[in-house]
């Protein structure tokens, strides 16, 4: 259609998804956006909707995308449960270290500013742990951890990636995030060990 600017959706929102990732929700404006994607703000609010529109979509496209990885990664749990969890903090790892992306995590960048954050995107943003905390508890459960264990070593893997992230950001080497994940791994291990 003559006149009518035409984009790539999937390119339009990548670079929305990192400009979020990069400076946070609150420290991008509408501007920041146009300037990203290439849109102007007209285009952005017809196309992509208002700025917590948008942020939400970026959210669920950060969430699929990562949240496959680390399906893949868990679910070998039930006959390996350490090499899942370590596996699991691989895809972290492996996020952190490339270098085209932002450091530290969308997610627990969006869970940090939930004072800053609407209702409706906080309750996102927690939605989106949550379900990282239900993945983890599934696995190991499968991995022959008890109720109680599982639960518990849910919620410590799940603190321990968000803070890789975290850390990350603030400088941590790649060596120091490995030592991170080592303790908790040898930590599970020990638990595991403790049922044979």
């Amino acid at each position: 259609m003559a006149g009518k600017k035409q984009f790539d959706m999937d390119t339009v929102l990548d670079a929305a998804m990192i400009q979020f990732w990069r400076a946070g929700y609150a420290d991008t404006s509408v501007d920041d956006l146009s300037r990203a994607t290439g849109l102007n703000r007209s285009s952005i609010y017809s196309s992509l909707g208002d700025k917590d529109t948008l942020f939400l979509r970026c959210l669920d496209r950060y969430a699929a995308r990562y949240g496959d990885k680390y399906d893949a990664a868990l679910s070998g749990a039930a006959t390996e449960p350490l090499a899942a969890v370590r596996a699991f903090f691989d895809v972290t790892l492996r996020r952190i270290a490339d270098p085209g992306l932002p450091d530290g995590c969308l997610i627990a960048q969006s869970a940090m500013a939930t004072p800053v954050l609407s209702p409706a995107v906080a309750a996102h943003a927690r939605q989106a742990l949550d379900f990282q905390l239900t993945r983890l508890r599934a696995a190991l459960k499968a991995g022959r951890l008890t109720d109680q264990d599982a639960e518990t070593f849910a919620v410590h893997v799940a603190a321990v990636n968000q803070s890789l992230a975290v850390m990350s950001r603030a400088g941590a080497s790649p060596a120091q995030l490995q030592a991170i994940v080592n303790v908790t791994v040898g930590a599970l291990s020990q638990a595991l060990h403790a049922r044979d």
